[in-house]
């Protein structure tokens, strides 16, 4: 053969050569995929994500599944199942470290319980995490880092109790981290600065502390930074001049003072500010006139105490301006004429004088409130147009000033602050004598006074609507001591100097089907329950235009704040503590085994737990209670409802109403009380297979002093062991309100051993071996007794 034909044929070999070892490496390769994403497969189907009939057919590809998305190749790249679970859920379920090309993982608004397992961490190629609204507990894990691809976090509202990983510096492709609505703890680690590409940071709501770091002005990238309802305090760093990006800002609810708006009045692309309920104070710099993109600017509730600066009024763009609750004084500046988008303009309690502005530009206004101010004059004609007025507290004339053409309609719009008592009072006399008649146990009575009427029960006095609205100035917010899931509360000082706490819907609420059963439920309610351990409901009207109950007055507010203030928390010592924990037991025992028809609370937590001026303790707030049958033969089901961290885990997939629920909730209240914080971590820990034994004097609030061997450590010992019997998983197994209520009346028990030597998982043994085989009273006496003192 030629010199040509061998060089043909050698490369014909090589040709055929390389076509072999390629159709060798492609059917490795599919048999590798295939093989690949059947793992990818069976670790879905493992996870109990997904229904069974969704699962069990072998022959439908997993990547055809709700919420699943593959590539090319059958591998899963995205996992999506927002709003889709209506059962209780673990995130460890699924192995992560079988799904390596996963690069989305949403599961929000679900029903997901657990840890975030450290398994997480496996994904290497995950860009987007959303666990947000959830009932995850416990911590953020430290090896969040090693997913160095991440550029969204959503975890808000779930129940993370930790402070945050200063590991979580190193995201550098980090664009979203959203931590809100937890029970973060701590400072931001300084380290949160490396993370330069940084858009959007929430921290709101959570028990964060200390200052603001200045080095978050160094996140030149930031548009949008939530830090409000925290603990923060100082200044607000001079660095945030620097984020020239930022158009959402908001601290209100913190502790922060002083003058700092020279820093923020150069953030010109500022669209909404808020800074409510600070300690800020004046002067105003003439500089925030540049913020001519700024739309919503709160400023209420902080110790301003200088004439408003005209300059606000060069910010055309505002819709929204509250600069109530302030020390504000002088004239409202003429300036203001010029707000031709303002559609909310509240001023209310402050010292401003003199007349009222024509605005004769504000055809947007919507709602104007300037009551309790020392204005004079009259009402200027053109405030025709404005839906809400308030004008009560100043000398204003009830004359209006060019009203032509003004309707009958609008006249009676404007004088709501000065006639509507009489009005309202004839509609509610109708709705609150249809409502007694409904309620077979009430035995109410309906007093009249001046016209005007309430319905009220077991009251050593007389008081009449006329009464409510006049010592709450027409419910005026500087009444106002909380707001709650539904409406105000406000406190009154009725003629004959009894105090009372009302619970008043606000108008928007009152309209909502669900709000108004959830307040004719209270009613009903406690109606019908006659204890001194809950709240006692003096009165009600229940008319769609003026919807409020009337309760005893606390002074001391709720638990969870009590238990939150370092001061009141050590004022709540441990036999104030003890008795508060033997109250609400004995409380619950009366619902569930006293009334004729037994009562599941349904949303028993420390925020419902309320303190009178001795710190004893009231249950309150029936809005989501049941009636159901007597002895719970008839068990309900209905939509899960009650407070983060306190809600029994079996209601996540049965949604069975009956006890149990309580009692779970109970043994969190209670094991909040004796820790100072909720017990998240601790039922976690006692939760899992692999076990830490804790020791009893480490769960202990640190700011009250070890109990010695007497009889306040034998009652934390047995507080802690009945708690522990009431988280029982297993809902079965939890004792009855009843039973604990008498194992608190039993004498207390002589401890197994000394006191720092007691662990948590003996106490858990002890349920086992003792408490609840025999019944507590028999099996108490099985036990060497001796009576405290």
């Amino acid at each position: 053969m030629n010199p040509i034909g061998k060089l043909i044929g050698l490369h014909v070999r090589q040709l055929m050569a390389v076509a072999t070892w390629t159709l060798i490496v492609l059917a490795f390769s599919h048999n590798f995929l295939t093989l690949a994403t059947k793992t990818e497969a069976d670790a879905l189907r493992r996870s109990g994500w997904w229904p069974d009939f969704i699962t069990s057919n072998t022959s439908l590809s997993h990547c055809t599944w709700p919420g699943v998305s593959c590539d090319d190749f059958g591998s899963v790249i995205e996992i999506n199942l927002t709003q889709q679970f209506n059962y209780s859920v673990y995130l460890s379920n699924i192995s992560y470290s079988l799904l390596p090309n996963l690069t989305s993982l949403h599961l929000s608004n679900n029903f997901l319980f657990g840890i975030i397992p450290l398994q997480i961490c496996a994904l290497p190629k995950l860009k987007y995490l959303n666990l947000s609204y959830n009932y995850l507990i416990g911590e953020l894990p430290l090896c969040l880092q090693n997913l160095t691809m991440l550029e969204f976090i959503d975890i808000s509202g779930n129940q993370i109790y930790s402070h945050i990983p200063p590991e979580m510096g190193s995201l550098n492709r980090l664009i979203h981290l959203d931590l809100g609505y937890n029970f973060l703890r701590g400072t931001i680690p300084l380290t949160l600065a490396n993370v330069m590409n940084l858009t959007h940071l929430y921290l709101q709501q959570n028990s964060l502390n200390g200052s603001i770091p200045s080095k978050i002005g160094y996140l030149k990238s930031l548009t949008h930074l939530d830090l409000s309802f925290n603990n923060f305090s100082g200044k607000i760093p001079h660095e945030f001049e620097s984020l020239v990006m930022l158009r959402y800002l908001n601290l209100q609810n913190n502790t922060l003072d002083g003058s700092n708006l020279p820093e923020i009045s150069n953030l010109k692309s500022l669209i909404e500010l808020r800074l409510s309920s600070n300690f800020l104070t004046c002067p105003f710099p003439p500089s925030l006139a540049h913020l001519t993109s700024l739309s919503i600017l709160y400023l209420d509730g902080n110790k301003f105490d200088c004439a408003i600066p005209s300059e606000i009024g060069y910010l055309k763009s505002l819709t929204h301006l509250d600069l109530s609750f302030n020390n504000f004084s002088g004239k409202i500046p003429h300036e203001f004429e010029s707000f031709v988008m303002l559609r909310y303009l509240n001023l209310r309690n402050n010292f401003l004088d003199g007349s009222i502005p024509k605005f004769k530009k504000l055809v947007n206004l919507s709602y104007i409130d300037l009551s309790n101010n020392n204005l004079t004059g009259n009402i200027p004609g053109n405030l025709l147009y404005v839906k809400y007025i308030a004008l009560s507290g100043n000398d204003v004339l009830e004359k209006i000033d060019d009203s032509g053409g003004m309707s009958k309609v609008k006249y009676v719009t404007i004088f709501i602050p000065f006639m509507a008592i009489p009005f309202i009072s004839f509609f509610a006399v109708g709705s609150c004598i249809i409502f007694q008649r409904r309620a077979k146990s009430m035995q109410s009575e309906t007093i009249e006074k001046n016209g005007d009427f309430l319905s009220i029960w077991n009251y050593d006095g007389r008081i009449a609507y006329e009464d409510i609205i006049n010592a709450t100035e027409d419910f005026d917010m500087k009444y106002c001591i909380g707001t709650g899931g539904y409406g105000s509360v406000y406190r009154a000082q009725l003629p004959n100097g009894k105090i009372m706490a009302l619970k008043k819907l606000h108008h928007h609420e009152a309209e909502d089907p669900l709000f108004d059963k959830s307040f004719q439920n209270e009613v009903k309610c406690l109606t019908e329950v006659r204890h001194r351990s809950i709240i006692k409901l003096h009165g009600f009207c229940l008319h769609r235009r003026c919807m409020f109950l009337v309760y005893e007055y606390m002074e001391r507010g709720s638990l969870f704040c009590a238990l939150r203030n370092d001061v009141e928390a050590v004022d709540l010592d441990w036999f104030k503590r003890l008795n508060i924990i033997w109250d609400m037991a004995h409380a619950l025992s009366y619902l569930h085994h006293d009334c004729t028809r037994p009562i599941v609370h349904r949303d028993i937590s420390s925020n419902n737990i309320l303190l009178d001026n001795k710190m004893q303790a009231f249950l309150s707030d029936f809005g989501t209670a049941r009636l159901i049958e007597t002895n719970f033969s008839s068990n309900l089901t209905g939509n899960i409802v009650g407070t983060h961290g306190y809600i029994a885990p079996e209601l996540a997939y049965t949604l069975v109403i009956n006890e149990k629920c309580d009692i779970y909730s109970f043994g969190v209240v209670a094991m909040e009380t004796i820790m100072g914080k909720h017990p998240g971590d601790i039922i976690l820990k006692l939760m899992t297979l692999f076990k830490e034994d804790i020791m009893l004097h480490q769960v202990l609030d640190l700011r009250l002093p070890i109990p010695r061997e007497n009889f306040v450590a034998r009652s934390i010992f047995l507080v802690v062991s009945l708690a522990l019997a009431c988280l029982n998983s297993d809902p079965k197994s939890r004792p009855t309100m009843k039973q604990v209520s008498e194992a608190f009346q039993a004498p207390k028990l002589v401890l197994p051993k000394p006191f720092h030597s007691i662990s948590l998982t003996q106490l858990q043994k002890i349920n086992q071996e003792v408490w609840w085989e025999s019944g507590s009273k028999e099996a108490s006496s099985s036990i060497q007794e001796e009576q405290g003192p």
